[in-house]
């Protein structure tokens, strides 16, 4: 059984410190919550786990299956059994979702995936997520809505059949249907394999969905709190002031403009 164990992490974007001692041990086949307001390092610590070159770590170790992934580059994280849906998932203009994804599964396995088996496991895939099977031709999320990106990313999970999965507020951008199509793809990848899962959100209708049985909080760049779905609750019930005022806290400073980082072309797109 795998394990990801983050250790005392500490990462800086554009020499900006963001994550200031992060510590969290995520087992294969569990299912963990990570909270916090806005810019305090939840999607930072997701892609510092994937190997984005922006994000520098300045100390600590990110280690996977008891080997230190701390240096390792995206590709090779992926291949150890990690996985990231993107909370902004990019367009790839020219390259189909099928070529995209029959390449990524064959770089993962021993044996090669034949074209016709391949295909209809993208079929199968598309089908659970409610997507229609010439998705599987189109280029990567050119033209798709917002929550058609998003499901497209489970569709990945699905295939790419990672041991641990990060989901980076996959539920947005997805009406009330369309979260329980991919939460119930959610639940039958955990029930039919060990799948481990860190999911961000920050709603609890997502999370009563596809239940955790662990959360935690991060706030200015560090876990402070951890427990269970009451944890969950109360956070949806009373915000954030009550833990911020019990543990003498204080949120983390945010810039100016917000830097979206893209992973796998490293491109940069402002926010306001």
């Amino acid at each position: 059984m795998a394990t990801l164990k983050i250790k005392d992490l500490h990462v800086s974007v554009d020499s900006r410190p963001i994550l200031k001692g992060a510590d969290l041990t995520i087992n294969q086949g569990e299912v963990h919550a990570l909270l916090g307001p806005n810019g305090n390092g939840k999607s930072t610590l997701l892609l510092s786990v994937m190997g984005h070159p922006k994000y520098e770590i300045t100390s600590g170790t990110i280690s996977f299956d008891d080997v230190d992934i701390t240096t390792m580059s995206v590709d090779e994280r992926s291949k150890a059994g990690l996985f990231l849906a993107m909370q902004y998932p990019v367009e790839i203009s020219g390259i189909t979702n099928a070529d995209f994804m029959r390449t990524a599964v064959n770089t993962q396995c021993k044996d090669a995936v034949g074209f016709f088996e391949f295909i209809k496991r993208m079929d199968k895939s598309l089908l659970e997520l409610g997507l229609k099977s010439d998705f599987a031709h189109r280029f990567i999320n050119e033209g798709f809505s917002g929550g058609e990106k998003k499901r497209n990313e489970i569709v990945q999970m699905l295939l790419l059949e990672p041991k641990l999965a990060m989901l980076d507020e996959i539920d947005s951008g997805l009406d009330v249907d369309a979260l329980k199509v991919v939460a119930n793809a959610i639940n039958k990848q955990l029930q039919e394999t060990d799948l481990g899962l860190l999911i961000v959100s920050h709603y609890e209708r997502f999370y009563q969905q596809v239940q955790p049985s662990y959360a935690h909080v991060m706030i200015d760049g560090r876990i402070v709190c951890s427990g269970d779905n009451e944890l969950i609750n109360r956070i949806d019930s009373e915000g954030y002031d009550w833990l911020l005022k019990e543990m003498n806290l204080k949120l983390a400073k945010q810039p100016d403009k917000k830097l979206v980082y893209h992973l796998g072309i490293c491109g940069i797109k402002e926010r306001s």
